[in-house]
């Protein structure tokens, strides 16, 4: 390697450096001065820049997969109708579409140019959800996209710095809560604000002009190590299939992963087609889940942008609920979305086994509480609640987490101190994780009551209540999750509710959420009887399974020759 050279890749490689810093103060920046709890507590949001072709170069570390994935082919949309060179200093972008941004109408995009001096040389982008967008309410009951809320086309949020008022108007005069609508807005548009007045410093500092020579090193980078892995793989064609909840009736997942010339093919020819309710899946993200799920085990360690999502192809058939066409209702595409890298994993644990995690509770519980008709005090609340996580090949799953999301539950303070609620309980449910060598990770068991007394409304998007997280290589399945109303007066009495839909919790009601647990992976009669006992006496797993499922007596180790080390 010559002088130059090596001073060029040294230059790269400060420069990425700065970039990852950069997106992640950029999504730290939007926690911070986000007006929804689910942004601001939970993490519901993505954060990126981007060449000025609309390539992702980098992304926050904070955020989800969903919301990073789809974000990286959106901002290409952007471009498509406003391209760079029509664009003007102060200039800001936005939309909500489902089929343009990130899935639902919950879900802002918000895209900055950033200008050297009068030329563009990059832009920003940021995703962020919306706790109430109008229509129906955020849940799963509509039947087309009309329904389910306010529908904004790419467009000017600011134009030359001025903002644009009649955008703002029709947005407040559309949804429950317009000052949270309206601060989340701004507030997207302040975290690319920090991106590109850092990135300005960053070619300062390295008397660049443009981000051309760097961005094209850094993702020809990403793709040539990315194709390295996939390279990796055995060749082949891997197959799963997964029946699901869905709406009213079970829906397939059908998958097949086809390995072959350093690229990753995943196609979902075969799974079921549309539904009448909003569980169908706009194809940007099916794309952005099916992504992550190679990327759990194939070329973890390499940076996640353009040049590394360009050796995975993802496909689903027009018309599929995986490939939603307008004007299919998608509000709660996220029930379905989320259960995709389990699909992915168990194709990949084909080609590669003893890599992948067991199927987990995936779908995160996130419920939109909201107060009746009438009511003394109006409020809509959008807390996160998690089921277990699948069993990893060399650990247990993690309990209450969420995976793939990786959103994070919503403190129960906050809860408490933004909406008339009261969490009566919120601890773990023991047994929950499905047995096995590695145990699954546990679900929750949460009791919500209204602070007064009074009725209030769920709109659910439940997953795993009716078919289970498996288990994989002999470990057993995870525990089912359950929806209920404790009845007032009675307190054995139970009213079981559907897994989706909206409902109403009667005056004096509790609401009890059970979320599902994840699966074990291995024999459980393998599990070390250390670990057995650890569970039992934290009480994660009950005297009774140890006997009857782990075959040891509260930890007790086993005198039928089985492997204890």
């Amino acid at each position: 390697m010559s002088a130059a050279s090596g001073h060029a890749a040294i230059q790269t490689q400060l420069i990425w450096n700065r970039l990852l810093a950069i997106v992640e103060e950029q999504a730290q920046t939007l926690m911070r001065t986000a007006f929804s709890p689910v942004v601001r507590e939970a993490g519901d949001l993505s954060a990126g820049v981007f060449d000025a072709r609309g390539a992702m170069l980098a992304q926050a570390v904070t955020g989800t997969p969903g919301h990073v994935n789809a974000m990286a082919a959106a901002v290409g949309k952007f471009l498509a109708k406003y391209p760079l060179r029509s664009l003007a200093p102060g200039d800001v972008l936005l939309t909500n579409d489902p089929w343009h941004a990130t899935g639902h109408l919950n879900d802002f995009t918000v895209v900055t140019p950033v200008f050297l001096g009068e030329r563009a040389i990059a832009l920003f982008a940021s995703t962020s959800h919306i706790a109430d967008v109008g229509g129906r309410g955020f849940g799963p009951d509509a039947n087309q996209v009309f329904e389910e809320g306010l529908n904004i086309p790419i467009g000017h949020l600011f134009r030359a710095g001025a903002l644009n008022e009649t955008l703002m108007e029709i947005v407040r005069a559309n949804v429950r809560d317009p000052l949270a609508a309206e601060g989340d807005l701004h507030s997207l548009a302040a975290c690319n604000a920090t991106g590109a007045a850092q990135l300005l410093a960053l070619l300062a500092d390295f008397g660049l002009r443009s981000l051309d020579t760097v961005g094209a090193a850094i993702l020809a980078s990403s793709e040539r190590a990315m194709r390295e892995e996939i390279a990796a793989v055995p060749n082949g064609i891997y197959r799963q299939a997964m029946t699901v909840d869905g709406y009213d009736d079970p829906v397939e997942l059908v998958c097949a992963v086809t390995v072959a010339d350093a690229e990753v093919k995943v196609d979902f020819n075969g799974s079921s087609g549309p539904s009448a309710h909003g569980v169908n899946v706009p194809l940007n993200y099916t794309e952005a889940y099916a992504a992550f799920g190679v990327r759990c085990v194939v070329g973890n360690d390499v940076p996640n942008n353009a040049g590394s999502l360009a050796a995975i192809r993802v496909t689903a058939p027009a018309g599929s609920i995986l490939n939603a066409q307008r004007p299919a209702a998608v509000s709660a595409r996220h029930a379905l979305g989320q259960l995709l890298p389990d699909v992915v994993l168990g194709c990949l644990e084909q080609a590669l086994p003893g890599h992948a995690p067991a199927e987990g509770a995936a779908c995160i519980w996130n419920p939109v509480l909201l107060s009746t008709t009438g009511a003394k005090a109006p409020f809509v609340a959008n807390p996160i609640f998690n089921g277990g996580a699948g069993a990893r090949p060399a650990k247990d799953g993690l309990s209450a987490t969420a995976f793939p999301s990786g959103v994070r539950a919503t403190p129960v303070e906050v809860n408490e101190a933004t909406a008339p609620l009261v969490i009566w309980r919120k601890e773990y449910i023991t047994d929950s994780g499905g047995a096995g060598e590695r145990r699954g990770g546990l679900g929750q068991i949460v009791e919500i009551a209204h602070a007064d007394g009074e009725p209030f409304e769920a709109s659910k998007m439940f997953e795993r209540i009716r078919h289970p997280a498996r288990g994989r290589h002999g470990g057993v399945a995870g525990r089912a999750g359950e929806v209920y109303v404790k009845t007032p007066g009675n307190a054995g009495a139970r009213t079981r509710l559907r897994a989706k839909g909206k409902e109403t919790v009667p005056a004096g009601g509790v609401l009890v959420f059970e979320t599902p647990g994840g699966g074990g992976i291995g024999d459980p009669r393998r599990r070390d009887p250390a670990a057995v006992q650890a569970d039992v006496q934290a009480g994660l797993v009950s005297a009774a399974a140890a006997r009857a499922i782990y075959g040891q007596e509260a930890g007790v180790p086993r005198q039928d020759g089985g492997a204890n080390e």
